[in-house]
């Protein structure tokens, strides 16, 4: 699968598409906490049974799971800023469905479209990658990424307020409200990316993820309803080992999958995938602890009597602290990479977390607990996209990130199926009511502590960063990306692109094509026609050029695999001219 660019140049990036895409990751982050503050009156209000209830949100963690996947491999196909918006109208459909029922099966249909917008962030992600340059890159990617936790966060308080004072179904017109002026900033903001990726929809790919998805994380939400080792639990899990395992086999055999397994079994993406997991774990732990003990009445002994508002805004720090930290995070990572700010991030949880076993006995301790997680949770969070999109090609970009917001879905999952089963068997049942125990909620710490600890170990296995690396697009300053343009490439092909006069052509689209016919690479000629593209590895490669007013150039090129670079010419139209 290769790379191509549309026929009609995309208009230059302004300097808004960084908060536009992010104020869209954020709007769609908040439908996973939209309801958490009226769940527990949910059977009430919807006049059913507390097992169909958990339904509403059940249905829209499922959706969201096929949902991210799929719609970023349609991304890298069709275009992001299409996808994009496809989204989030289906989003506001949803909200609008949710809004105007009380009937229980409609809400679920009204829920699982809202879920369907989860897949905006990593188009979101994968448009900033095809549109900004290198020394915006690392905080635009962080901050992105963060819009889930950030969305999360400031949810929390936003519809506790809607929740105590207005009827319920407030907060979906109030959602519809955020995703229309998302669409109407996108459409006005974001310029369609020229990236595309060349082939066809793997439909019976898309059709095998989801199935298997479904029955993974149906007994996952449902297994503390059904009994973790009922037959339906068991069953369903089993169900989705054959077909994760039949999937596999299939996608191994297509020529254009919709996962490339052979680019995620990469010891980089593989390992940051699984790490993803440990995080999603840990910081789904604090959004389900922390309300509930901010809000348990003081006659327990241990309950802070809080106010759902006020527990709202003790909460939040923990999304705002992780938005604050995406610049924090550019600076870092340009100096010491990703994969140092991943592992510091999880040191900063896993100290959140083992200080919060004995800071729950004031408000402002929850207070201080949000802050410090957030700010760990911030630096994990961003580095995971930089990790990605340096280690697959950019016509995968959608796909894998895709694949990695998956990643963190699971581990949120998990994180909720196992905390709720903690805290239900170490309940206190009072007058028929189950009451969390300090016990419970001490033992769901030291899950997260254990979860970031594993994710520590896996962080640990991911490749260090080459100096070739200093290439990839993750400078913090114009200094700084001056400094990285100036020195040398290593392991790769550098040079110019002029035009038949010899003239530098700036603003070039150079695609780097791998012996197998894959896209491994992709850049844009600076304003003196300089390019510089590093490669995975020997071989025979094709340098592909197009600019706006010049015929397109492919040229074939070899390269030994060492850490001499290749200086190759290329002339716009015209022949290859190598330079010594």
């Amino acid at each position: 699968m290769t790379l191509t660019t549309t026929d009609q140049p995309s208009r230059r990036a302004s300097g808004a598409l960084v908060p536009v895409l992010a104020f869209a990751g954020i709007v769609v982050a908040v439908m996973q906490t939209l309801l958490v503050p009226v769940i527990k009156d949910l059977p009430q209000l919807l006049d059913t049974a507390p097992s169909n209830a958990t339904w509403v949100l059940t249905s829209t963690l499922l959706s969201g799971a096929v949902a991210t996947p799929i719609m970023g491999r349609l991304g890298d196909l069709y275009g992001k800023r299409r996808m994009l918006i496809t989204s989030l109208a289906v989003m506001v459909v949803g909200a609008l469905v949710s809004a105007l029922t009380s009937d229980l099966l409609m809400m679920i249909v009204g829920r699982t479209l809202q879920g369907f917008a989860m897949g905006a962030i990593p188009l979101g992600i994968g448009l900033m990658r095809d549109m900004l340059p290198r020394e915006k890159l690392g905080s635009a990617m962080a901050l992105m990424s963060s819009s889930i936790g950030v969305g999360g966060g400031l949810a929390l308080p936003a519809a506790a307020v809607v929740a105590q004072h207005a009827d319920w179904h407030a907060l979906f017109y109030g959602a519809a409200g955020l995703g229309a002026l998302a669409i109407v900033l996108t459409l006005l903001v974001v310029p369609e990316s020229p990236m595309r990726a060349e082939g066809t929809f793997d439909v019976l790919g898309a059709l095998g993820l989801s199935t298997g998805l479904v029955l993974f994380l149906l007994p996952i939400t449902k297994g503390s309803d059904w009994g973790w080792t009922s037959g339906t639990t068991l069953g369903l899990f089993g169900a989705s080992l054959v077909v994760f395992l039949l999937w596999g086999v299939m996608e191994l055999r297509v020529k254009a999958p919709l996962v490339d397994l052979r680019t995620t079994a990469r010891p980089a993406v593989l390992f940051t995938n699984l790490a993803s997991i440990m995080v999603g774990v840990s910081f789904y732990v604090v959004s389900l602890v922390l309300p509930q003990l901010l809000q348990l009445p003081k006659s327990t002994g241990y309950g802070l009597g809080q106010s759902m508002v006020v527990a709202g805004l003790l909460v939040a720090p923990l999304g705002l602290t992780m938005m604050f930290t995406a610049p924090v995070y550019a600076r870092l990572s340009a100096k010491y990479g990703p994969k140092v700010t991943l592992i510091l991030g999880m040191l900063i949880i896993a100290i959140g977390y083992g200080a919060g076993l004995g800071l729950m006995s004031a408000p402002w301790q929850s207070l201080v607990i949000a802050v410090v997680l957030g700010a760990g949770i911030g630096l994990a969070y961003s580095s995971l996209p930089a990790l990605i999109v340096g280690a697959v090609p950019a016509s995968e970009t959608g796909a894998a990130n895709g694949l990695n917001t998956l990643m963190r879905s699971i581990g949120t999952s998990v994180s909720s199926a196992v905390i709720g089963m903690v805290l239900a068997n170490t309940a206190n049942n009072v007058g028929g009511v189950a009451i969390p125990t300090m016990h419970g909620f001490r033992v769901s710490f030291l899950i997260a502590t254990a979860a970031v600890a594993v994710g520590l170990v896996l962080a640990l296995f991911l490749p260090g960063r080459r100096p070739a690396d200093k290439l990839q697009l993750r400078a913090s300053s114009e200094e700084e990306a001056n400094l990285e343009r100036a020195e040398e490439v290593l392991r790769g092909f550098r040079g110019r692109v002029l035009d038949a006069d010899g003239s530098p052509v700036a603003r070039a689209r150079v695609t780097l094509i791998d012996p197998r016919g894959r896209q491994a690479g992709a850049t844009l000629s600076e304003e003196d026609g300089t390019y510089a593209l590093t490669v995975p590895a020997e071989g025979a490669y094709v340098l592909a050029a197009k600019a706006t007013g010049h015929a397109p150039l492919a040229s074939s090129a070899t390269h030994a695999g060492d850490d001499r670079p290749v200086d190759l010419d290329l002339s716009l139209p015209g022949e290859t001219l190598t330079t010594a």
